[in-house]
């Protein structure tokens, strides 16, 4: 994968007329492939070495943002979506990785300023069900 510029990187939320919606303001992206691991070992596991259950784990995707407030429709979306603990479709794009697209939910929805800065804010996505990957 050639370097690529992360302000492409994108969160987008899909709204209630079907259209996915950019989370604007953001300026830092991440997201978190994760697999809680199921521990097997027993006094009989070679050497005490632990041994993991293969495929046994929960998975979920995490995808967090933080940025300016600029107080846009998406904003308004998201906010909605922590007070209610709604899962929506969200949906992540990666240039030249691929989209990760699910039903997520506001896990953490945080805002602060500085008193000569603008106002910022975070969230954390988490997944609700099955994260589909999609090669671009």
């Amino acid at each position: 994968m050639a370097a690529q510029s992360g302000r492409d990187m994108l969160i987008k939320r899909k709204d209630a007329q079907g259209n996915f919606i950019t989370v604007a303001g953001l300026r830092t992206k991440t997201l978190k492939f994760n697999a809680k691991i199921i521990d097997i070992t027993h006094s009989e596991s070679e050497d005490a070495w632990r041994e993991l259950l293969p495929g046994g784990g929960v998975k979920f995707v995490e995808i967090s943002g933080e940025g300016i407030f600029n107080n846009s429709a998406s904003d308004a979306l998201i906010r909605t979506s922590f007070f209610d603990q709604t899962s929506d479709i969200y949906q992540l794009i990666l240039p030249s990785f691929g989209t990760i697209e699910g039903d997520f939910l506001v896990s953490s929805l945080n805002y602060a300023g500085a008193y000569n800065g603008e106002a910022s804010y975070e969230i954390v996505l988490v997944s609700a069900g099955k994260a589909v990957f999609s090669v671009l």
